[in-house]
């Protein structure tokens, strides 16, 4: 019988589910498409790609929204007094309905971990096609623009219908990411040719900086600082026409979103590879100062907190003559200072990838976590339709938002707390659906006990502590 009553709310609320998302999707991104002359084949292909993450929420949300119409419907037409009169227990009830969501759960786990990446990763790449269209409508104030390959774009203010520009920051990776320029401007202007293949942008009032390589007169890495009145910059947009790029060339260009579980699991395991060979090469580093030798003695020195300046400097300048006591000393400062840089590098690349592999094991928890929601609703959803007095379209559709509101809200805070590494990622992800089995056990509790049909608990404890002190002796 349940079986019956399930696939209609279910697949009527997926549609209406899909239906608002989709919407939601086309308000907020149609402005983005519309006058870029792109074929209405790839926004369709686009929309079609973007249906992959409503899906992931419209099926949890729809199958609590099934599971309390339905057996809401049980107790507002007295079928459910009728089964238990008939002997027909609430295992015997729920069994078929949880047996579909975990068919739904299995689909679940197969879309998140397969079907939904894929989706997220073409969606992607067609949207740069997309946005390279016409760039200069993508320049906006406060925002990054990539869109130009090997340039990183900032524009604090930029007035409406004007290439008029102000605050202006550019990274130039031209010359790799090592060795990046970086040019701040007060003010500049925005033009292009009139065949639109070259974007000018014309700089007033600024500085450039960037290192320079290193060659045989200066074997250490130089930095430059140059300020200028003004300063053009030609940025190459000839490819910026609709085309699009072939898939399997940019495969590289994936994000924790857009990769499958076994992409991330390497992923994560390479970032703790590198971590583990930073921290290696910084305590083998022949410019540690308390490294231990091949043979595993210590070098000849003190600890470092027995050390201060009026003991350390002696033991370093007793065997070297006074008069090169000055370019020892400053050779020293200057080993200290490359040693602190690189120290502070490798912390600052240690922490970045620590927070990597955080995101990708937080993700791989996410994928598993969305899916199991949907047997998760089911057993509180059932327990919850049988103890609702109605089973109307209203009283459910408010109950399924306020559950549904509390668990995605608590999923995303978890999701936060996990990147940021103040709870595991396995707990920050899970914690949601712990959650909502916690209040679906004591819902079956309250069903199979039939606690409704007995007074509330706090009456039942009031008498039990009354007769307690009436049968004291001091009574």
């Amino acid at each position: 019988m349940m079986l019956r009553k399930l696939p209609g709310p279910f697949f009527g609320w997926l549609g209406v589910l899909m239906f608002l998302l989709l919407m939601q999707f086309l308000i907020r991104w149609l402005p983005e498409i519309a006058g870029k002359g792109i074929p209405l084949l790839v926004i369709i292909e686009l929309i079609a790609y973007n249906l992959a993450y409503m899906v992931v929420l419209a099926v949890p949300m729809s199958t609590l929204l099934a599971a309390l119409m339905a057996f809401g419907q049980l107790v507002e037409s007295k079928a459910y007094t009728v089964m238990k009169g008939a002997g027909i227990s609430f295992g015997q009830l729920v069994w078929p309905a949880l047996v579909v969501g975990l068919f739904v759960t299995g689909f679940m786990v197969y879309f998140n971990t397969v079907m939904l990446p894929e989706s997220n990763h073409r969606a992607r790449m067609l949207w740069a096609d997309i946005r390279m269209q016409q760039p200069g409508f993508e320049l906006r104030p406060g925002v990054f623009y990539e869109g130009i390959e090997d340039y990183s774009i900032l524009v604090r203010e930029r007035p409406e219908g004007s290439n008029e520009l102000e605050g202006i920051t550019i990274y130039d990776y031209t010359n790799g990411r090592r060795q990046q320029a970086v040019i701040r401007a007060s003010h500049g202007t925005l033009e292009s040719d009139s065949l639109g293949r070259e974007i000018t942008m014309v700089l007033y009032d600024g500085e450039m900086h960037r290192p320079l390589a290193r060659n045989a007169d200066h074997t250490e890495g130089r930095y430059e600082k140059m300020q200028f009145a003004q300063h053009t910059l030609r940025l190459d947009i000839s490819d910026f026409g609709f085309q699009r790029d072939d898939d399997r060339e940019r495969r590289t260009d994936r994000t924790a979103r857009t990769m499958r579980i076994a992409g991330l699991q390497e992923a994560a395991d390479s970032l703790r590879r590198e971590i583990q060979i930073e921290y290696e090469d910084i305590s083998t580093s022949p410019h540690h100062p308390y490294r231990s030798d091949a043979d595993g003695s210590a070098d000849a020195w003190p600890p470092p907190d027995t050390l201060d300046a009026d003991t350390a400097l002696p033991l370093v300048l007793r065997d070297i003559p006074p008069d090169q006591h000055p370019n020892v000393v400053d050779n020293a400062l200057q080993r200290a200072r490359s040693l602190q840089s690189t120290l502070r590098s490798a912390r600052r690349s240690v922490e970045w990838k620590d927070q990597r592999v955080r995101t990708y094991r937080v993700e791989i928890m996410k994928k598993y976590s969305i899916a199991v929601a949907c047997v998760v609703f089911i057993f509180i959803g059932a327990p919850l339709g049988l103890s609702i007095r109605r089973g109307s379209l209203g009283v459910s559709a408010a109950f399924a938002m306020g559950i549904f509101l509390f668990y995605w809200i608590t999923l995303v805070q978890g999701e936060k707390l996990a990147d940021r590494a103040v709870i595991a990622p396995w707990f920050g992800m899970w914690v949601a659906n712990m959650i909502m089995v916690t209040v679906g056990t004591w819902l079956v509790v309250y069903i199979v006990m039939d606690l409704r049909a007995t007074p509330p608990l706090r009456t039942r404890l009031w008498t039990w502590l009354r007769s307690l002190w009436s049968d004291s002796p001091s009574a």
